[in-house]
């Protein structure tokens, strides 16, 4: 740990793309698809819906380790 920072590496098969972070629903999506919608209702940039799954799945493996 340095300067109160810890590298957290989530498994690169991880499914942040294709999982919704409102729910936590799964569905393909093909690479030119930019926005992700969910049958919950949700509907973010395809980006940012995988930057808070990753963001999430490290604070999960964190709180494990």
């Amino acid at each position: 740990m340095e300067q109160g920072k810890q590298l957290v590496k989530i498994d690169k098969w991880f499914p942040s793309t294709k999982k919704c972070s409102c729910c936590g629903a799964e569905k393909p999506m093909k690479l030119f698809e930019r926005t992700y919608e969910c049958s919950c209702g949700y509907v973010a940039d395809r980006d940012y819906n995988s930057a808070i799954n990753i963001k999430n799945e490290g604070l999960r493996l964190l709180a494990l380790s």
